[in-house]
């Protein structure tokens, strides 16, 4: 097991809230952090509630929960028994304790949208794919999680072949159980074509209407079909910064597949060969960086991006608190940036500025800008922004 960077988080909301939930994908490792609380807490209950048994255990909620208040509850993939909602919302407030228990569901809005009951009694982690800070930072492990992605899975398989197989597996049952059940009723093949429509998209500003063309539907239909993927946790819409800056800003969201191994499933490249040059591999890249800062961002950050319609870009804009952090990807072990980047920092004036690069080491790239590699984004939220 990979030590994760949720558990520290899990750890610390447990000694305060009633209820966490983890939210993530199905395989992202969600279930095996929370089995590993039954290691460290001898009187915790494990109940997964696609089993039937685990249901049947379960029984109408209020008895069973009652009877076991004195203990931590794991309830997995939680959003199949929408009832529940409302009985844990009243066994809380009948006995309101820290700790007592831990919800793990695959679906971010339809979790959400059931959980409303419970404002004030839940709190949350976000469950990310592996990251360079949980399985090592050196070169060939870093290409190795580039390609293959974070899913545990595929990660770890035994052969580049074998992780393909799986992912491959992996995006059929998501295309034709998992969407399904979360009410996207789109014919498999639709469904397909707008996955990996959306992978050659990756990286750019979204255009419904140019993808409703392609599959013969309606520009709404199309932007519902993305909701719904960006509800299960597997497509990002970055959304763009707006700031009264005078400025002709775009207003179009960006797109990503928010695992690399994914998108390059979708992509059809098989090995780091298959990068090497490929015209979507500077996308990869950025969509690759843009999940490890996502993973640190800090308690209320907002990130977007920024672009206005004079050529001045920044592929990433943290805002956290009053201080703004900025971030340009390159694909380069020696970055050079457009005139677009300066003029960028000269509109929104970050405290400090990130270029992400496939390096080993960081260095000064100017004042107020440095060079870093993806294993150092966790230091610059742990850092202090002057």
């Amino acid at each position: 097991m990979f030590t994760r960077i949720a558990q520290p988080s899990l750890s610390a909301q447990l000694t305060w809230s009633p209820a966490v939930a983890i939210l993530g994908p199905r395989q992202i490792g969600k279930t095996t952090l929370a089995r590993a609380l039954l290691d460290s807490h001898t009187d915790a209950i494990y109940l997964d509630l696609e089993s039937p048994q685990d249901q049947a255990r379960l029984g109408e909620g209020p008895l069973f929960l009652q009877a076991h208040a004195d203990q931590l509850i794991i309830l997995d993939e939680v959003q199949n028994a929408p009832g529940l909602f409302s009985v844990l919302r009243g066994e809380i407030d009948r006995l309101r304790r820290p700790g007592r228990f831990v919800l793990l569901g695959s679906a971010s809005f339809e979790l959400l949208r059931q959980s409303q009951s419970l404002a004030g009694r839940l709190s949350l982690i976000d469950m990310f794919p592996l990251l360079v800070d949980e399985v090592g930072s050196d070169q060939h492990t870093l290409q190795i999680l580039w390609l293959r992605g974070g899913f545990p899975p595929s990660f770890t398989a035994v052969s580049e072949q074998a992780s393909w197989a799986w992912r491959e597996a992996f995006i059929r049952h998501l295309l034709n159980t998992d969407l399904p059940a979360l009410g996207l009723n789109v014919d498999t093949t639709s469904l397909s074509r707008f996955w990996r429509m959306l992978a050659h998209v990756h990286g750019q500003l979204f255009n419904a209407s140019a993808i409703a063309n392609s599959l013969d539907v309606s520009a709404p239909t199309v932007t519902r079909w993305l909701d719904h993927m960006v509800g299960a946790l597997l497509v990002r819409r970055l959304e763009p910064f707006h700031a009264n800056l005078g400025k002709r800003l775009v207003k179009s969201h960006k797109v990503y597949v928010r695992d690399s191994g994914l998108l390059h499933s979708l992509l059809g490249l098989t090995s780091v060969a298959d990068l090497q040059g490929h015209p979507m591999t500077g996308a990869s890249w950025e969509g690759f960086v843009i999940d490890h800062i996502a993973a640190h961002l800090p308690a209320g950050a907002i990130m977007s991006f920024y672009r206005t319609a004079a050529g001045a870009e920044l592929d990433v804009v943290v805002e956290s608190g009053q201080h703004i952090i900025g971030f340009e990807i390159k694909f380069s072990v020696a970055p050079k940036v457009s005139k677009g980047f300066w003029q960028s920092l000269k509109d929104i004036q970050p405290h400090k500025t990130y270029i992400v690069a496939p390096v080993q080491e960081r260095w000064p790239f100017a004042e107020g800008v440095e060079v870093i590699p993806v294993g150092d984004i966790a230091s610059v939220f742990a850092t202090p922004q002057r």
